[in-house]
């Protein structure tokens, strides 16, 4: 094998070596709130009022917006604060959990 080969493999082996041993970036409870947002977002087109988190969710509306914050905190969502409904999901479908 050339070495330019063998830099080929090493380099193909550690991309499909970090893909496969990365982390989630969030716990369940926060996969959960992504997986609402996104499947509200694509049932309704447009994103969940943190109203509608809450009464789906069934917690208060201080545990919703904290979240909110936490979630855009960790990159894993994107909104403009004081606009309404501007919640969009920054995870890729495939690695979003079912919703229960």
């Amino acid at each position: 094998m050339g070495r330019g080969n063998l830099l080929v493999f090493f380099q193909l082996f550690f991309s499909i070596y970090s893909v496969n041993t990365k982390k989630k970036r969030y716990t369940p409870r926060q996969g959960q709130y992504l997986a609402f947002i996104y499947y509200y977002s694509k049932i309704h087109g447009y994103s969940p009022a943190e109203a509608d988190m809450q009464r789906y969710l069934k917690v208060s509306p201080p545990s919703i917006h904290q979240m909110i914050l936490t979630l855009e905190k960790k990159g894993l969502i994107e909104r403009i604060p004081g606009q309404a409904r501007s919640i969009s999901v920054s995870v890729p479908l495939e690695q979003l959990p079912d919703l229960e």
